[in-house]
């Protein structure tokens, strides 16, 4: 089977990110960071929502009954999907305006695992982890530009990328609720290019990566080697995820211009939300938040 690309957003985003595909519902979330939106697409229907977040917004990720954990610009909240309300889980004290959070997900157990960046790219981004108890502890510090993470699908792997180290780490994460530990470096992504952007995970354990410096998406194996390399939709995808009925296709999320001046998409449709099918293999279904 070849593979086919088409596009599914009717306008862009400035600076697409996070898709999460909705088993329980068949629709796809994603945010526009810079825009200030969560978007939902569902299949079936061709229909389009979308949510006003009250700040910069890096992540999304499936909630309890009919909500959405985020990670806005200063903290964790979750989304009441009837309301469009926003009600604050964690928040850092003391608030710092140099630090936004960037990539999240929920881990195999319930957790929402998500980080900061440095505004300015700074080593001043931490990755917290929000307990099912509603606890916040802090995993690391000391980050740049937190993206790619993603988790084994035994959920005892933890994958997780600096940016601008241009290198993906591998971590020890055992059942969700001890420190990280064991880490090495799973691939280097530098070799291709490109830093990692956003990350997921198939049904078989390979690593699937946005390589947003060099246009082109690549597939890791468990080991971390390289098994395939292929060319993106666009110039600057952002991040990944597997959704429709059957969990075999790629969505991808791109970038138009991040705000900054300084990653601006040279391609037609940069920016829009696209579909990748034909690649042969499954992703596996989001866990939801658990409270």
């Amino acid at each position: 089977m070849s593979i086919t690309y088409t596009r599914i957003s009717h306008k862009p985003d400035l600076l697409g990110e996070s898709p999460v595909w909705d088993a329980q519902h068949s629709c796809l979330y994603w945010v526009d960071s810079v825009g200030c939106y969560v978007r939902r697409y569902i299949p079936s229907t061709q229909q389009f929502s979308q949510w006003k977040t009250p700040s910069s917004i890096g992540c999304v990720a499936l909630g309890p009954k009919n909500s959405l954990i985020t990670g806005l610009s200063d903290g964790f909240y979750q989304l009441n999907l009837e309301t469009g309300t926003f009600h604050a889980l964690m928040q850092p004290i003391p608030p710092n305006p140099e630090v936004r959070f960037n990539d999240g997900r929920i881990d195999r157990y319930g957790n929402f695992v998500c980080g900061s960046m440095g505004v300015h790219a700074k080593p001043v981004g931490e990755l917290y982890r929000l307990n099912r108890n509603g606890d916040a502890e802090r995993l690391a510090n000391g980050i740049r530009i937190s993206n790619s993470i993603a988790f084994s699908p035994d959920g005892t792997i933890f994958y997780f990328a600096d940016s601008l180290d241009q290198n993906i780490r591998a971590y020890e994460y055992g059942d969700g609720q001890q420190p990280l530990t064991s880490a090495r470096i799973f691939a280097e992504t530098s070799i291709l290019g490109s830093a990692p952007d956003g990350a997921t995970v198939d049904a078989e354990g390979y690593l699937w990566v946005a390589l947003v410096q060099a246009g082109k998406i690549a597939r890791f194996s468990p080991d971390g080697v390289l098994d395939r390399l292929i060319k993106s939709p666009v110039d600057m995808p952002s991040c990944l995820a597997f959704g429709g009925d059957d969990l075999a296709t790629l969505f991808v999320t791109s970038i138009k211009n991040s705000g900054t001046g300084r990653i601006i998409s040279r391609h037609p449709d940069g920016g829009f939300l696209f579909s990748i099918h034909g690649l042969g293999v499954q992703g596996i279904a989001e866990p939801r938040y658990q409270q």
